[in-house]
């Protein structure tokens, strides 16, 4: 954090797109600040191009105006968008996206956080607002411009690294309850701590964020995944009883049993330490485009409905995209369906990666993720997080690393990447055992690639061939040879050449008395 003296707030707002504003303000006797997120980060020094303007009076009018200076003034016409139901404009100028807003005051009913809004003041509009941090405002007019209005010491709470809002938190939480997800987003992304009397409202308004679209929710939930540490973010939901009304399937992970003296580990934490281990290796992928990470401030109810652009295909290098942390938030997720108690080798998880992979859709669906490729990836890294490792515990052949291959295709690098990342043992001997292992799959997997396992391993022979061959239908039996056919090439019993494999075909269609047709 940087301190700013009068002077240096007044040069931080030496674009001419403030003191135009001011201006305007001034011609039509109207109070005009910057408020909110652009003023917090000029001192952490943080770029923001995300303007905020709170204006006593209509934040219609004054964009009108300031567009019309914009246009006589530098010879441009800007984009400019109305939302008159929210009684806010935007304005779209020099690479700034500018938003006005008339100063207001607002009260809730009980079963939503769509505010019924009146006309106020500055006072008003920044007892509204839902940290000390984000309060904060500068003056444009001409006679106060670069004035600091901190009505709640937000300056102070931005240098003690402290998360407060400025009434009651009870109020601010129960009146909008997404604010709740915000405030443990910001605490994670700024790394500042939740001051306790507030923290002690998250949990006792945990369950109202029940009224919050799921939409909603995981917008603010995504941000905390792509935040540098999203462990802190996840252990903070979790200790306000936020993450059990989000996530419960991995609240269900936390906690150890003992029986006969025999423990299993804490796979919650687990979890967190593997997507910890997961941001780290990313760390040193090719650099990725924050996809909303720094844009922390979004705003209250006049854009409710912002996306954030988190989306991306997870084709290509994803190392550096949401969707990797998101498998490794996911990959023991079976864990909990799947424990059993075993006399003779004590806890046992057997299966979980099954159970966990036809607990993904469901998981998506039900938080609006998207349901296409980018679940499918995430799906698939949770259905083969264990193979890598079986493999690596026993003697690696040539043959599992096929399969593997095979099965993992273009997502066989991040698959490793969150196999390495899950071994969190502190046994460093039996780590080192692990990792080393890993070391050898990694090298069996450059040297077949170099070998292009594509054209070696996919067969030559598709099921439509193995139809027209048999004279069959869509079936159990085309669905039985065309797995015949995959493991005999992954296995080098036969060559992936179109003579072997109609003669393998040939003889596999017998066993099931099946014969070829001319």
């Amino acid at each position: 954090m940087k301190f700013l003296t009068d002077e240096e707030l007044k040069q931080s707002l030496s674009h001419p797109i403030f003191h135009l504003i001011g201006e305007t303000a001034d011609e039509l006797h109207t109070e005009c600040y910057v408020i909110g997120g652009f003023v917090r980060d000029l001192f952490l020094e943080r770029p923001s191009n995300d303007i905020d303007c709170v204006v006593v009076g209509s934040g219609i009018t004054i964009a009108k105006a300031v567009a019309e200076k914009i246009k006589e003034k530098f010879h441009k016409k800007p984009h400019i968008a109305v939302y008159a139901n929210f009684g806010t404009a935007q304005i779209h100028f020099d690479g700034n996206e500018i938003e006005f807003v008339g100063a207001r005051r607002e009260s809730y009913s009980h079963d939503s956080r769509k505010p019924v809004v009146e006309d106020g003041t500055l006072e008003d509009d920044q007892n509204r607002r839902d940290f000390t941090i984000n309060a904060m405002a500068l003056c444009l007019n001409a006679d106060r411009f670069g004035e600091l209005v901190d009505p709640f010491y937000g300056l102070d709470d931005l240098e003690d690294g402290i998360i407060r809002t400025p009434l009651d938190p009870d109020i601010t939480f129960s009146d909008d309850p997404l604010r709740m997800m915000r405030c443990v987003r910001f605490a994670t992304q700024l790394n500042f701590f939740i001051e306790d009397e507030t923290f002690d409202a998250l949990q006792r308004n945990a369950e109202r964020i029940k009224i919050i679209s799921a939409e909603r929710t995981i917008d603010e939930f995504n941000k905390i995944m792509l935040a540098k540490h999203p462990s802190k973010g996840i252990m903070d939901l979790e200790r306000c009883g936020l993450l059990k009304f989000i996530l419960p399937e991995l609240v269900a992970l936390e906690g150890v049993q003992t029986m006969n003296g025999k423990a299993h580990k804490d796979n919650f934490y687990h979890t967190l330490a593997v997507l910890e281990n997961v941001v780290k290796a990313q760390k040193t992928a090719p650099p990725q485009p924050p996809q909303g990470e720094e844009n922390v401030d979004t705003p209250s109810i006049d854009k409710s409905n912002e996306q954030c652009n988190f989306q991306s295909s997870p084709s290509g290098d994803k190392r550096g995209a949401l969707w990797l942390r998101w498998a490794a938030l996911l990959h023991d997720i079976g864990k909990a369906k799947s424990k059993r108690w075993d006399a003779a080798n004590g806890w046992t998880f057997h299966n979980h990666d099954f159970y966990g992979q036809k607990m993904v859709p469901n998981i998506f669906r039900r938080l609006k993720l998207p349901l296409d490729d980018r679940m499918k990836y995430v799906q698939k890294l949770v259905s083969l997080h264990m193979r890598p490792i079986v493999i690596a515990d026993e003697e690696v052949t040539d043959s599992a690393v096929r399969r593997l291959l095979s099965d993992a295709g273009d997502d066989i690098d991040d698959l490793m990447m969150l196999c390495e990342a899950d071994i969190t043992s502190k046994n460093e001997v039996k780590k080192a055992r692990f990792l080393e292992n890993f070391r050898i799959v990694r090298e069996k997997i450059t040297d077949l690639k170099e070998r292009d396992y594509k054209r070696l391993f996919q067969p030559v022979i598709d099921g439509e061939e193995i139809m027209r061959m048999f004279k069959l239908q869509p079936s159990r039996e085309v669905g039985i040879l065309k797995k015949a056919l995959k493991d005999a090439i992954l296995d080098g019993i036969i060559p992936n050449e179109p003579d072997a494999a109609r003669q393998f075909l040939t003889e596999e269609a017998k066993k099931i008395g099946l014969a070829p047709q001319a």
